[in-house]
């Protein structure tokens, strides 16, 4: 038995034990879900329920148990990100809010861009699913929404089109203001990725891997990793940032045609 296969089976009845009924569904997300995971990744599980014990879970005997095998498990060297209780209702209704266009980017303090729920449910590793739920969010997933696709790309192109013709930018680089350079850098960064991964039908990976990602996309606006990485990159002379403001504008004006077609 394998190192994982060993904590699946140690972890997955304590966490499904936090369930009121001592039944709860488990999955794995995060880099391991996704098949990108390296020496530097966790284990991220999640847990779901209609109602958990309680009324408050963390001072149950059952979250006792899962923490006291969650510590005998780090003591081991693993890192092990908690457990993330949700609840079915919940995230079945975001889930539809999503599909149909209108979902909502929850923050929270563990993400850069925001969490987004397709990312989440498609990638997921199904562990335990007494009732099939998580397999049937997967296939509710398994063909890219119209109506996220067009939602995305929508959004994320009217954030694009404004900072592309934004006086404020270009005078943001005149004074070298590099608090808000850097800030707007991310921002316009994760709103390219945003409408290239919605092009191409593929959810928007979270907040990591995702160069790595993209390179394997169908659709891309020409030398599209090799651009953005200049662009995150931009170097240290006095002509950096008026460098990469245009190549910005370069790859958004590549996104305007990209979408058209």
């Amino acid at each position: 038995m394998s190192i994982e296969e060993d904590l699946f089976a140690s972890m997955t009845p304590v966490i499904a034990n936090l369930a009121e009924d001592g039944n709860g569904a488990v999955s794995l997300g995060g880099s391991r879900a996704k098949q990108r995971s390296d020496a530097q990744s966790d284990f991220d599980f999640r847990v779901y329920s209609d109602r958990y014990k309680g009324p408050v879970l963390q001072q149950t005997s059952a979250w006792r148990q899962f923490d006291a095998t969650l510590q005998s498990w780090e003591a081991k060297g693993l890192r092990l990100d908690g457990v993330w209780a949700r609840s079915y209702a919940g995230v079945q209704a975001d889930l539809d809010a999503w599909i149909a266009g209108k979902g909502q980017t929850k923050t929270y303090e563990w993400t850069i861009w925001g969490y987004h729920l397709p990312t989440d449910l498609a990638h997921q590793q199904i562990i335990v699913d007494p009732n099939g739920i998580l397999a049937r969010w997967k296939e509710q997933l398994a063909i890219y929404p119209d109506a996220l696709r067009s939602s995305l790309i929508d959004q994320h192109l009217e954030v694009l089109r404004y900072w592309a013709n934004d006086y404020h930018y270009a005078s943001k680089v005149t004074r070298r203001d590099l608090v808000f350079l850097v800030g707007l850098t991310g921002k316009l960064a994760n709103a390219i990725l945003q409408v290239v991964f919605a092009v191409n039908r593929t959810y928007y990976p979270g907040d990591g891997w995702n160069l790595a990602i993209a390179k394997d996309l169908a659709r891309l606006p020409p030398d599209f990793i090799a651009r953005m990485t200049a662009i995150l990159e931009p170097g240290h002379d006095g002509e950096s940032w008026q460098r990469q403001r245009h190549a910005l504008i370069a790859v958004i004006a590549d996104l305007e045609v990209l979408t058209a077609e």
